[in-house]
Order: structure tokens, then C-alpha cells, then sequence
């Protein structure tokens, strides 16, 4: 008799589970099912309210379309890249600047040593100390000026300051393409330019010396390129859409003056001052050798009778000097400064051709949204909106003789 009771009273609880498993299925069901009716006529609202205003039934289509799988797959995989580049830049970032303070401290330790033990020599009459102080004291001053022959071919500082800007650059192309997977529906030709993009910045600062490194020394100062040129072929004229996405004539002829502004004094202010700190550091890059082997020569002819006192100036003199040019051209980073004002000329390059590229796209919609690239170059030029106008209204009023900065950022 227990037996049957227990047994009764499993099957009944089972009846009661099942019962209840069944009445929450339904539940969820029935609750699944008024959502999607909710989220149906919502959509169907939307379609009649948007219908006015130019949104269709096929662009809400469009923008609830799932985004390509591959195409998303590529862009993550693209950003694991720029990742593992910001690390790279940034561990060699930090190895080029130590290159620079301690190869600059080796080189000034040498130097001086060679100068103290030149004036030495100079005092003394043995002949077996003299001989050494004077061997010493010239091998140590040859050693110096090979190793600033090729700290001044590399220049070390700058070389940072390329690294740093790469460093910047990705992270802010990692950014991007964040938020291009965030917004949603990226597609194949996103993944071409992000890749290029990629590419264009591995051009611009490149991570090897050998047969890559950036010349140090150029004829004349360029701005750094970092970006990929526009592909989009475009076409002269005007076919202007009264308020088309976001532009109008007056935010037309605005960014045309900011492109003036930003190209007669902000571009060209960094292009003086690099040219004039690329002079300078040439000046100090032939100083230092030079100085160091005058030195040399000069420690190995001290005490020697027919050279009386001259010998022992110049191996002490120079060597002093020498230490001092290093000292401004290295401890200055000088090369950085001009690596610096490369890459702020750069910087309104950039914003000079994306500002020409919206302006002669003749088709207003394949633009960026107007007010989205008016706040983008607000931003830019640390700048609010207002001041944007202002400035572009007062280098219209005042012509050529407009000497007002664009950038309040730097």
C-alpha cells in the first residue's frame, strides 16, 4: 500500500511540473508574441510619420538590414592589428628616447674625459704619462666623434617624436573603428579604408631604421602624410541642393574661408619655424663632429715643442665645446622640434583636403553630414561654433590681410 501512495504522488507531482512548465511556455509565448507586435507597429508608425519627411519604407528596411558578418570579422581583425601597433610604437617610443638621454650622457662623460685628460698631458713633462694621457685622450675624442656621426644621422629625439604621433594616430584609428562597428551596418568599403588608413600611417612612421627611416636632413620642410588620399572621383561645379544634408551656401563659403585661414597662417607658420629649426640642427649636427675630431687632433700634439700652446687649447677648448653642442642640439631635442612642427603642418594638410573634398563633391548627399563635419572642425581648431563663424566672417571682411590664427588648440 506505501508503495502505490508514493507512486501515486510522483505521478501527480509530475502532472502538477508539467502543468506548470507548460503554462509559463505559453505565458512567454504569448508575451514574445505581443512584443513583436508592439515592435511591428511601431516600425509601421514610424513609416507613416517618417513618410513625410523623406524616410521610406525601404531606407527603415536598409537600417534594420544585419550587418555582414565577414565585413564585421574584418574590421575586428583590423583592430587587433592597430592595437598591436599602438604597443609596438609605444615600447619603441620609450627604447628611442633612452637612446637619446643616454647615448647623450655617454657622449658628454667621453668627451669632457678626453678634454681633462688632453689638459693634463699638457702639464706634464715625463715622457711615459704624457704619451699615455695624449693616447687616451685622443682614442677617447675618435670614439666620440664616430658615435655623434651616428647619433646625429638618426637623431634619436626625432625618432621618438615619430613614434609618439604613431602612437596617437592608431589609438585614434582604433577609436574609429570602434565606433564604426558601434553605429552599426559597416560595410566592404569601411574595411578598405580602414585598412588603408592602417597602411598610409605604417608609410609615414615607419618602425625599422635600415632602408626605412625617415631622412633627417631634407632639402626643405614638408608636412607629415598619414593618411590615405581620397579615391572618390569628383567632378568641378556646383549643382547645390538648397539645405541638403546639412550644407548650405553660407556653411559652404564658411569652411572656404577657414581652408584660407588655416592655410596662409597656421600651415605656413609651422613651415617657417621647422625650416629655421632644421638650419639649426644642421648647424649643430656638423658643429659636434667636427669640434670633437678638431679635439683629437689636437690632444695627440700636446706637449709636442713645435706647437707650443695651441695643441693643448684645441684638445681642451674644443672638447668643451663640443660637449656644449651636443648638449643643445640632443638635450634640446631639437630634431623633435622639428619632427613637431612637421607633424602639426601635417595636421591642417589634412584638414585642408577633407575640407576641399566635401566642398567639390557636387552631389550633397554622398558628403559627411554638414553639421556633423562643421562640429568635427570646430573641435579641430579648439574652437566652439560660434567662434568658427566669427572667424571665418572676419577673414572674409579683412581679406588678405588677415593675420588671426585658426587653431586655438596649438
Amino acid at each position: 500500500m506505501a508503495a502505490i501512495q508514493s507512486s501515486s504522488f510522483l505521478c501527480s507531482r509530475r502532472g502538477i511540473t508539467k502543468s506548470a512548465i507548460n503554462i509559463s511556455k505559453l505565458n512567454s509565448n504569448s508575451v514574445s508574441v505581443q512584443k513583436f507586435q508592439h515592435t511591428r507597429g511601431l516600425v509601421q508608425n514610424l513609416e507613416l510619420k517618417r513618410s513625410n519627411n523623406g524616410y521610406t519604407k525601404t531606407t527603415i528596411e536598409k537600417a534594420m538590414l544585419v550587418s555582414d558578418p565577414i565585413v564585421i570579422e574584418k574590421l575586428y581583425a583590423i583592430m587587433d592589428a592597430v592595437a598591436d601597433r599602438v604597443e609596438m610604437h609605444k615600447n619603441i617610443c620609450a627604447q628611442r628616447a633612452n637612446w637619446n638621454s643616454l647615448l647623450l650622457a655617454s657622449l658628454n662623460t667621453i668627451t669632457l674625459s678626453a678634454a681633462t685628460m688632453a689638459g693634463i698631458a699638457a702639464t706634464s713633462t715625463l715622457g711615459s704619462p704624457l704619451l699615455a694621457l695624449k693616447i687616451s685622450s685622443t682614442l677617447m675624442y675618435l670614439a666620440a666623434t664616430g658615435m655623434l656621426i651616428i647619433m646625429n644621422k638618426i637623431q634619436p629625439s626625432q625618432l621618438a617624436e615619430e613614434q609618439r604621433n604613431a602612437t596617437r594616430l592608431c589609438k585614434l584609428l582604433h577609436n574609429q573603428i570602434k565606433t564604426m562597428i558601434a553605429i552599426g551596418n559597416p560595410t566592404a568599403h569601411d574595411v578598405e579604408e580602414a585598412l588603408e588608413k592602417v597602411l598610409a600611417i605604417d608609410k609615414a612612421f615607419p618602425l625599422p631604421l635600415l632602408g626605412k627611416m625617415i631622412e633627417k636632413f631634407p632639402s626643405s620642410v614638408e608636412p607629415t602624410i598619414w593618411w590615405p588620399k581620397h579615391k572618390r572621383g569628383q567632378a568641378k561645379g556646383n549643382n547645390y541642393k538648397s539645405n541638403g544634408n546639412g550644407w548650405s551656401e553660407k556653411l559652404e563659403e564658411e569652411m572656404r574661408e577657414i581652408v584660407s585661414v588655416v592655410n596662409k597662417n597656421d600651415k605656413a607658420d609651422y613651415l617657417r619655424l621647422g625650416e629655421k629649426a632644421l638650419k639649426i640642427n644642421k648647424v649643430m649636427a656638423k658643429a659636434g663632429p667636427l669640434l670633437t675630431g678638431l679635439a683629437a687632433v689636437g690632444s695627440a700634439f700636446v706637449g709636442s715643442p713645435s706647437h707650443g700652446s695651441w695643441a693643448a687649447v684645441l684638445g681642451v677648448a674644443a672638447g668643451a665645446l663640443a660637449s656644449v653642442v651636443n648638449t643643445l642640439e640632443h638635450g634640446g631635442q631639437v630634431g623633435m622640434v622639428v619632427e613637431l612642427y612637421r607633424s602639426n603642418a601635417g595636421f591642417f594638410k589634412q584638414m585642408e583636403e577633407d575640407i576641399e573634398f566635401n566642398l567639390n563633391e557636387t552631389d550633397v548627399d554622398r558628403r559627411e553630414n554638414g553639421e556633423l563635419f562643421e562640429m568635427k572642425v570646430a573641435l579641430n581648431l579648439g574652437r566652439s561654433l560660434s567662434e568658427l563663424r566669427d572667424l571665418a566672417t572676419s577673414s572674409k571682411r579683412e581679406g588678405n590681410e588677415m593675420e588671426e590664427f585658426g587653431s586655438k588648440l596649438f
